[in-house]
């Protein structure tokens, strides 16, 4: 059998993950990688027509496909082609719903196209902090008050725009959040958004970020609805106030040791964002608030910091 690799390796070298610098996709020219996961790969790239820069993902499952010599993305075998290919329609179809969404809080996809057997989306590229990175370098201590009342209201305002046009997020997370200058954020990467409601067998794959994702994410048969990604902001919230990610889900549904925030965080934060905060993070999905609605309603009531 013909290797498409030029090493004895079965699996694709780092590079085949990526486009190379200067590669021209439809309109665009590739600059350079800007992240990659486990369902796409993210180029920072420019227009050939006007030279404005954008940000392209592309589809790309890596435990589904790889691609070949020739940038073809393609399925790894027979067993895995019914799910690439699945896949694939939801992520085109996913797209064009993002192309709808004209929300400030939310990046903007400004077209998608079809190219080397995969989709592409383009996307605005904004400069900013990630939200992940900020707390590990510069706030290791935790953030301020302001600072959340300032950033989360406003990714809950987009995020009821998401689930209102039949998606779910699923993966937020610091790492997909990114802080613009006078701290408005921006909430990145859809690729491992699922459709909501959900019927049977629609669920291509799982993207879990330990600490972030919910419990039922790792369930094959998990009800998976707003109250999802109302856990993985809880989850982002609190690491705004550990510094660090919070254990991972399935730990705590064994053994939950993490210390309560209206506890661990009393005289320093008020009391109705620490309880906020410890229900979004109920492991029982049934437990949490169902709604955005719901969520924002409690981050909204005033009260000062409970008194030890």
């Amino acid at each position: 059998m013909r290797k498409l690799w030029p090493d004895s390796s079965d699996k694709p070298p780092k590079e085949f993950y990526f486009l190379k610098s200067g590669t021209i996709v439809d309109q665009y020219m590739i600059e350079r990688p800007l992240a990659g996961g486990g369902f796409s790969s993210v180029y920072l790239a420019r227009q050939l027509a006007d030279q404005h820069q954008v940000a392209i993902k592309e589809y790309l499952p890596r435990r589904l496909a790889h691609r070949t010599p020739e940038n073809h993305v393609v399925p790894n075998s027979e067993e895995t082609r019914s799910m690439f290919l699945r896949g694939r329609r939801l992520f085109l179809e996913e797209a064009k719903v993002l192309t709808r969404f004209k929300h400030r809080n939310i990046v903007e996809v400004l077209n998608f196209f079809q190219a080397n057997s995969t989709v592409y989306l383009v996307m605005t590229f904004e400069y900013g902090k990630i939200l992940g990175d900020y707390l590990l370098k510069e706030k290791k201590n935790g953030v301020s008050d302001q600072f959340l009342r300032m950033v989360f209201p406003a990714l809950l305002d987009g995020l009821r725009t998401i689930h209102q046009n039949g998606l779910l997020h699923l993966d937020i997370k610091p790492q997909n959040i990114l802080i613009r200058s006078g701290g408005d954020p921006l909430l990145l990467d859809f690729g491992a958004s699922q459709p909501y409601p959900y019927e049977e067998n629609t669920r291509i794959g799982k993207v879990l970020t330990n600490g972030f994702s919910p419990i039922e994410q790792y369930q094959d048969d998990g009800a998976l609805g707003p109250w999802s990604d109302i856990y993985a902001i809880g989850a982002t919230m609190r690491m705004c106030l550990d510094g660090l990610p919070p254990p991972a889900a399935p730990i705590r549904a064994e053994r939950d040791s993490l210390i309560p925030a209206v506890k661990a965080f009393k005289r320093r934060y008020p009391q109705n964002l620490l309880q906020a905060i410890d229900l979004a993070m109920i492991v029982d999905p049934a437990q949490r608030p169902q709604s955005i609605e719901e969520f924002s309603r409690l981050l909204s009531a005033d009260s000062r910091p409970a008194e030890s």
